[in-house]
């Protein structure tokens, strides 16, 4: 027989406390670089806390073992898709695919409505694909590319470019969360679209009306010099045509085929590799550091990119720093006439420095390598988030917020904030959709609540929530 027995409520909530502590102590400590290592402690600290309760309430290692067994096997999934984003950067990079997104975008935006189109057209893919990951881990990365040579500040830019992704996923019959709220509630999809638009739709409007406001009042710090250089130097560094953007279309229509995210971005990547073996020689060849076989190039070129990383600007870079050290101001007369793109990119230095470390970012792709501490992350929540609802910590929690429910109101109130603290507890956007669904499907019958009121509180506040939270899969994969 089971020895197991129900845990109070302030053992429960130890585990909670302690993190919320540690990732206090972790922020002013480390700043922005808390999720390099510090929170990822605070999460496996806090499971072990979580561990000596469940076991002072007779759970055995056994059990909570397999619990977070359990519980990394359901990020596996997003794990694997977060290695594929890594190697697709790498690959749309090398192919130009990126580059030609930003040089037509930064011919046709401009800094007033960017933010505002930014979201339009996240929107729009995501609504298209039902995939905010897909979404941002596509258009994202040219929208935040144009955005960093616009000069707006990184934070607002995603805000706009998620903010798109989140709504159109929202609002679309081929995202999985809007499947799977409505199945957890007991409505059908389209009614459960229908009233989302009650509440999804007053939110993106005031956001779109904010990121237009915003935008005009935006004292963007690039000028249009800049931006013509930056053009001419895409122009001297990859082959640059709209017919590149077959590659993501190719993507976009296997997932509006209900192809899943894992095969279609596999297959984005590859053809990105493809793409640039055939048309970006010179590309390959400066990855690679080989010259004379092209075969071994394109290999060699293809693999780097997709799992360690490029950096195209580097030797330039480099270069520039040695001649501004030995105060040379000749610097541009000594290089070899066919090295073009290496005099434009040292000419927009000496213009602008700050302004053009920006621009060598977009140069550089970090591939599957890169993705390596978001997964760390990932791992570490899902332990904190497995032993937590194995051993019924989350269960006791949320029973207590079920004590306060006294109207309608209060029911949605607490719906949400169980939502919300599923998201932070968890680390799962999936969970916090799942586990509270269950949970009140039954309480909104009795009260008479149409299912639809149930499975739409459970996207606005499980679903967008997600996001937030650095350590939810959600928020450390668009972190990334």
């Amino acid at each position: 027989m089971s020895k197991d027995k129900t845990p109070h409520f302030l053992l429960a909530i130890l585990p909670i406390l302690v993190l919320i502590c540690l990732l206090v102590v972790n922020v002013k400590i480390y700043g922005e670089d808390t999720t390099y290592g510090s929170n990822q402690i605070a999460l496996l600290v806090s499971a072990a806390v979580a561990v000596g309760v469940g076991m002072m309430c007779g759970f055995s290692w056994k059990k909570i073992q397999k619990g977070i067994v359990r519980s990394i096997q359901s990020a596996l999934p997003a794990i694997i898709i977060l290695l594929l984003i890594g190697a697709l950067a790498g690959t749309w990079l090398i192919s130009g695919v990126v580059p030609s997104m930003i040089y037509y975008g930064l011919k046709i935006l401009n800094p007033s409505i960017f933010l505002f189109a930014a979201c339009v057209i996240s929107a729009i893919v995501a609504m298209a694909t039902g995939s905010s990951w897909s979404t941002i881990a596509t258009v994202g990365l040219a929208l935040l590319g144009i955005g960093i040579v616009l000069d707006i500040y990184t934070g607002l830019v995603a805000g706009a470019i998620i903010s798109g992704a989140y709504f159109g996923d929202k609002m679309s019959p081929l995202s999985d969360t809007t499947n799977l709220a409505p199945a957890m509630a007991g409505t059908d999809l389209f009614t459960h679209i229908r009233y989302m638009t009650l509440t999804t739709v007053p939110s993106i409007s005031l956001a779109l009306i904010l990121f237009l406001v915003i935008g005009f009042n935006l004292d963007s710090g690039s000028d249009g010099q800049g931006v013509d250089d930056l053009l001419r130097l895409l122009e001297s560094k990859f082959y640059i045509s709209p017919w590149l953007f077959l590659v993501p279309v190719a993507v976009i229509f296997l997932i509006i085929k209900k192809v899943d995210a894992i095969p279609s971005l596999f297959m984005g990547t590859v053809l990105g590799g493809l793409v640039a073996i055939a048309v970006q020689g010179g590309v390959m060849k400066e990855v690679s550091g080989e010259n004379d076989n092209y075969i071994y190039a394109s290999y060699r070129g293809t693999v780097d990119a997709m799992f360690g990383g490029v950096s195209l600007l580097d030797d330039d870079y480099e270069y520039y720093q040695d001649v501004k050290a030995n105060n040379e101001e000749d610097y541009l007369d000594k290089l070899n006439p066919d090295e073009a793109s290496s005099a434009l990119y040292i000419n927009m230095l000496k213009k602008n420095e700050s302004m053009y470390k920006k621009v060598h970012k977009l140069f550089q792709s970090r591939g599957m390598e890169g993705m390596m501490n978001t997964i760390w992350l990932i791992i570490c929540a899902m332990v904190f988030g497995g032993v937590m609802e194995v051993c019924g910590l989350l269960a006791v929690i949320t029973r207590a917020l079920l004590r306060f429910v006294r109207s309608t109101g209060s029911l949605i109130a607490t719906t949400m904030g169980t939502c919300v603290f599923f998201n932070a507890t968890a680390s799962d956007q999936y969970l916090a959709i799942v586990v509270p669904g269950r949970m009140f499907a039954e309480t909104y019958r009795d009260r008479g609540l149409a299912p639809e009121n149930l499975s739409r509180t459970l996207e606005d506040s499980g679903t967008v929530t997600s996001v937030l939270f650095p350590w939810n899969t959600c928020g450390a994969a668009q972190s990334s």
